[in-house]
């Protein structure tokens, strides 16, 4: 029998190149997104949910995650980038609207998974939570707090080990917005995007994975960026 992997935002991007890679090892996925992606395989699970909801997930996603009673992988993905500006010309709901996703749907997800065994999560960050670049408040802010969440939640769920993971650069349409329309004489960040590597999400899901084989290396709650290991 395979093993049961969770994936949420597993229509597009980082997400189902991840779906695809483990489907193809034989394991069974579940995955969680707003939109289904177009997979026939009897061996991927889908349930139809948008994570911005966070007041409703534990009532509507309890069940269908509890239903697993233990998972080897469980990888946090779905996010926003919210808006690129600068910070003083952000209003709060700019803010919250990022954070909503990016952090609380996460603890309430936490939550859920505590409940079960669990053997790994990975929570996908970023280098922007450790970057402080003009223009990315919403996510920058939104992915510290992702970390030191999955840092707190570390110490309670001591029978799973909890991962922050910066996968990198990747080509999605979240990096072709910043490349092809932020204006990068305003947010040089964009610019270093632009003249940088960036890689195929099937890459990036390849990488999460040998990050998986290593797990023993790293410690419950760190912050790792795959670039620097």
């Amino acid at each position: 029998m395979g093993k049961n992997i969770l994936i949420t935002g597993c229509s597009s991007g980082l997400g189902l190149a991840l779906t695809h890679l483990y489907l193809d090892k034989g394991y069974k996925v579940f995955g969680i997104s707003r939109q289904k992606p177009n997979i026939t395989d009897e061996n991927f699970i889908f349930k139809k949910y948008d994570l911005s909801n966070t007041s409703n997930i534990k009532k509507e996603l309890t069940s269908f995650i509890q239903a697993l009673k233990n998972i080897e992988v469980v990888y946090l993905n779905a996010g926003m980038l919210g808006k690129i500006k600068e910070i003083i010309d952000l209003d709060l709901e700019d803010l919250k609207t990022t954070m909503e996703l990016n952090v609380y749907a996460n603890k309430e997800l936490l939550d859920i998974l505590s409940t079960i065994q669990v053997t790994n999560i990975i929570a996908i960050s970023s280098g922007a939570a450790v970057n402080g670049s003009k223009g990315w408040a919403p996510y920058s802010l939104s992915k510290a707090s992702l970390n030191m969440l999955i840092n707190l939640y570390s110490k309670e769920m001591t029978q799973t080990k909890l991962l922050c993971v910066a996968p990198g650069v990747i080509k999605t349409p979240m990096t072709d917005f910043i490349r092809y329309e932020v204006d990068d004489s305003r947010y040089t960040s964009a610019k270093i995007l632009k003249e940088g590597v960036i890689q195929s999400p099937k890459e990036a899901a390849q990488k999460l994975n040998e990050v998986i084989h290593r797990m023993s290396e790293f410690e419950s709650g760190q912050f790792i960026d795959v670039r620097n290991i």
